[in-house]
C-alpha cells in the first residue's frame, strides 16, 4: 500500500524542521534574569533541558528559552517551545503543553492555530514510542516551571 499523495513531502517537511531545529536550536542560552525555571531528564536516553521563561507586565510569557542536551527531537522541540510560548498565558502555554503531548503521543495533527501548526513538526514521532519522552520532555519543564516545580515529571 502506498502513501497518500503529498505524505512524502509533508515527512520530508517535518523532518527539515526537526534538524534544522536540531541543529541550530533557537534561544539556546541561560534567560537572566528570569521569572521561573524547570528542569527535565530523561534518563534513559540522556535528554536533558532546562526551560527559563520571563513574564510581561500583564502575566504572559514574554521570553522563553532553554539550556540542554541530547538528541534533534528533544532540541528541536525546546527550540520550538521557546519561538511558540512568548506571547502566551501561562493558562494558554499549559494547553498548548498538553495538545503538542497529545499529537506526539498520537499522531493526531492540529492546524487549528498557528503554534499548532508549527509543532506539528513533532506529531511523526508516535510512530516511534521510544521517542515520544523526547519530543516531550521541555513541555513537561515548561508545566514545571509554570506551576513553580524546578523538576520536571516526564510522566
Amino acid at each position: 500500500m502506498s502513501a497518500p499523495a503529498g505524505f512524502e513531502e509533508l515527512r520530508d517537511l517535518y523532518q527539515e524542521v526537526i534538524l534544522d531545529h536540531g541543529r541550530r536550536p533557537r534561544n539556546h542560552f541561560r534567560l537572566d534574569p528570569c521569572d521561573a525555571s524547570a528542569r527535565g531528564d530523561n534518563p534513559m536516553c540522556g535528554d536533558r533541558v532546562e526551560v527559563f521563561l520571563a513574564f510581561g507586565p500583564e502575566g504572559r510569557i514574554a521570553r522563553a528559552s532553554f539550556l540542554g542536551r541530547g538528541c534533534a527531537v528533544s532540541q528541536a522541540s525546546a527550540s520550538l517551545l521557546t519561538e511558540t510560548v512568548p506571547g502566551l498565558s501561562p493558562q494558554e502555554a499549559k494547553a498548548l503543553s498538553a495538545r503538542l503531548r497529545e499529537m506526539a503521543k498520537t499522531g493526531a495533527r492540529d492546524d487549528s492555530t498557528e503554534a499548532l501548526a508549527r509543532l506539528s513538526a513533532l506529531s511523526g514521532v508516535h510512530e516511534f514510542p521510544s521517542r515520544v519522552k523526547c519530543a516531550t520532555l521541555a513541555w513537561h519543564a515548561l508545566d514545571a516551571a509554570l506551576d513553580g516545580v524546578k523538576e520536571a515529571s516526564s510522566e
